[in-house]
């Protein structure tokens, strides 16, 4: 098979078990074999989807949602490139700045909202800053890990060869961090949709945040899957555009071994 084949193989098979189960609670429902009360069937989420829809209910809370990803996402790629890059390059940064770093990395998330709405209110400045903090630490670590794990025999070829500071980056480091940073990218942004929704309990009246606790409010649990359904397909579907975007700077890396 080859690879154009395979990579479509791979799509269809991605959704064979999420629809197999899917399919399978369906029936289960209509056969009176489990309750459909606080896990309510495929067919009335659905139902619930289509309504929010087209009322037009639905959109602004994906608007909202998305946008506090997307500033939040890359306020925290900014500063973690920086600060892991920073690090990983020079000894004396990273005795001065990485205990300190891991140390708020293990603080939970929830526990800043007090703090961000002490500092920042509880309008969209705390929203994006604590999605921020959710996106930094994966792409610190990753950018961190990747300048460390340069071969130095490398970089001393490219010393021999009397290379610029410029052509030093462009032709010998950027290349050898470039799968590593992707990867935290990719992990940050997985992070920044968990973030996102601790973002938006914290007083906000939009986004897909704001639509979970209002289901759970009213007793609405299709609302609510509904909801959880939505952040997996917008998640999803982020995570394949920043896919795309990078692709071209990955070209000679075999990305779709299996």
């Amino acid at each position: 098979m080859g690879r154009g084949g395979w990579r479509r193989w791979r799509i269809v098979l991605g959704f064979a078990v999420p629809v197999g189960l899917a399919v399978l609670w369906e029936i289960a429902v209509r056969a009176g074999l489990v309750q459909g009360r606080l896990m309510p069937p495929p067919s009335r989420i659905a139902g619930t989807l289509t309504a929010l829809a087209r009322s037009g209910e639905l959109w602004p809370h994906v608007a909202a949602t998305l946008q506090r990803i997307a500033a939040g996402f890359a306020l925290g790629v900014a500063a973690g490139t920086v600060l892991g890059a920073l690090t990983g390059a020079s000894a004396l940064a990273r005795a001065l700045l990485d205990p300190l770093l891991q140390a708020l990395r293990a603080i939970p998330s929830i526990a800043w909202v007090p703090l961000f709405i002490l500092w920042l209110g509880i309008f969209e400045a705390s929203k994006v800053t604590l999605i921020a903090v959710g996106v930094f630490f994966p792409v610190y670590l990753g950018t961190l890990g990747a300048v460390m794990a340069v071969d130095r025999k490398i970089i001393e070829v490219g010393q021999v060869f009397l290379f610029s500071n410029l052509t030093m980056v462009r032709r010998i480091l950027l290349p050898a961090i470039l799968p590593h940073y992707v990867t935290a990218l990719r992990a940050g942004l997985g992070l920044g949709w968990m973030f996102v929704v601790a973002a938006e309990f914290m007083g906000a009246s939009e986004g897909l945040g704001y639509l979970l606790l209002d289901g759970q409010q009213l007793g609405k649990p299709d609302q609510i899957v509904a909801a959880i359904l939505v952040f997996a397909v917008l998640g999803k579907a982020t995570d394949s555009l920043l896919l795309l975007f990078t692709r071209p700077l990955l070209k000679g890396y075999d990305l779709d071994r299996a």
